[in-house]
């Protein structure tokens, strides 16, 4: 790199002077000096101001993609899966039912409104990394306590950016969900990388009890008031639900008591025996990771409480319903994830824009008879609801409280609330 540095002196007449002929005597006088300095005497210029790539992102398929960390060090292993969401990755990337997966956004650019800790939907980050296409250089929010990447640092979350999210998005709907390994590791070769991703495998794996409570605690916070978007308040009857935690968010609990109800939060192995003797309203089985047959255990409990007590299933807890009234789940090609999935309500034949999380559906052909399918997603016609009026259950393959995506869906807890109220008055 050479730089050069140039002196122009130039010599005019007057603009007030009469112009003359011009004669060989009196030409204008351009004096032209030139120096010019090699690229030694910029050497102390040793660091780029700007990072290079220093992380590799390998699939199982083979492909290696090259980026440019963010967050934690280090190498780690997990399932890929898209999400469309436009707005809400904080709340994503503290959604339980991550555990186990790299989230990848859709969506460009990420961290441009930081991180607050109203927002956190669980008490800590579970997904295994975040896979992005632009990082924000700055933040610019009211409420913004931290930047992302110091957000993921802080919970050993490894990150990665200047990645084509585009492309590897197109091969992930192609080819279905894909297994990959996020390094920052030079030591490590792409072979040990792509050996790795090749030999780990989520399917039938439990990852509902890694990220379950481990004890049962009360539930008492409302959505906030600066937040509240349902008109009329609940000044009726409370009613007292026993919600399970398979991975749950919090901003269902928020909903919940929004609604009016009473909650206990129990671990996933809580027994249904210690639950039948709470005397709840209603029993809520919450979202959750990973596949729904990997816990038998939880399919035990669920089945044990149908047709006892109102239960509302949501996501994971939807899916293991299915499994306690004797039908069977099955792994979807890329599943469904994002804020902007359109669900038609078969009951009433209206059209609500859903949040979704799930790499599992319910084979409603499976079901028994009885069983009525309430809800169907339109983008490949899975099943999105369920309900079994006989033995007082509802459930719903999406997420009714968001956080991020849509309201449309909020009606839900109010039929949890109905269902429960009903089934009181008829005791």
């Amino acid at each position: 790199m050479a730089t050069a540095a140039i002196n122009l002196a130039l010599v005019k007449p007057s603009p007030f002077s009469v112009p003359k002929p011009q004669t060989p005597s009196k030409l204008r006088v351009f004096t032209l000096r030139c120096s010019s300095a090699t690229a030694n005497a910029v050497s102390d210029l040793s660091e780029r101001p700007w990072k290079t790539s220093d992380a590799r992102l390998v699939l199982e398929d083979g492909s290696i993609w090259k980026a440019k960390s963010f967050g934690a060090s280090g190498t780690q292993v997990g399932e890929v899966v898209f999400n469309t969401s436009l707005t809400g990755y904080q709340e994503i990337i503290t959604d339980p039912s991550y555990a186990g997966q790299f989230v990848l956004m859709t969506n460009p650019q990420i961290g441009n409104t930081g991180v607050n800790f109203d927002d956190e939907e669980s008490r800590q980050c579970f997904l295994g990394g975040l896979v992005i296409r632009s990082l924000s250089i700055s933040t610019s929010n009211y409420r913004c306590a931290e930047t992302l990447g110091d957000y993921l640092a802080a919970r050993n979350i490894m990150g990665i950016y200047d990645v084509d999210t585009r492309a590897i998005t197109r091969r992930l709907r192609q080819d279905g969900s894909l297994i990959g390994v996020l390094s920052t590791e030079e030591t490590k070769t792409d072979e040990e990388l792509l050996e790795m991703s090749r030999s780990w495998d989520i399917v039938g794996v439990d990852l509902i009890s890694g990220v379950s409570c481990k004890t049962p605690y009360e539930w008492v916070d409302k959505t906030d008031s600066e937040w509240e978007f349902k008109s009329k308040r609940n000044d009726g009857e409370a009613f007292r639900v026993v919600a399970y935690d398979f991975g749950i968010k919090s901003n269902i609990l928020r909903r919940l008591a929004s609604y009016g109800c009473k909650i206990t939060v129990v671990p996933s192995t809580w027994p249904a025996s210690e639950t039948l003797k709470m005397k709840p309203d209603g029993v809520l089985f919450s979202n959750g990771p990973g596949d729904p047959s990997a816990v038998p255990f939880a399919v035990e409990t669920v089945k044990e409480i149908l047709g006892k007590v109102p239960v509302f299933g949501i996501c994971m807890g939807h899916q293991l319903i299915g499994l306690a009234l004797g039908g069977t789940t099955f792994k979807m090609k890329f599943g469904h994830h994002g804020g902007n999935h359109p669900v038609c309500n078969l009951r009433t034949g209206h059209v609500e824009i859903s949040a979704q999380n799930h790499n599992y559906a319910v084979d409603p052909k499976s079901l028994p008879d009885g069983v009525e399918v309430t809800h169907v997603n339109l983008n490949d016609k899975s099943c999105a609801g369920l309900a079994y009026p006989a033995r007082k259950i509802m459930s719903i393959q999406y997420h009714p409280e968001a956080s991020p995506g849509p309201h449309d869906s909020d009606y839900a807890f109010r039929e949890f609330i109905e269902l429960m109220k009903r089934v009181k008055v008829n005791a």
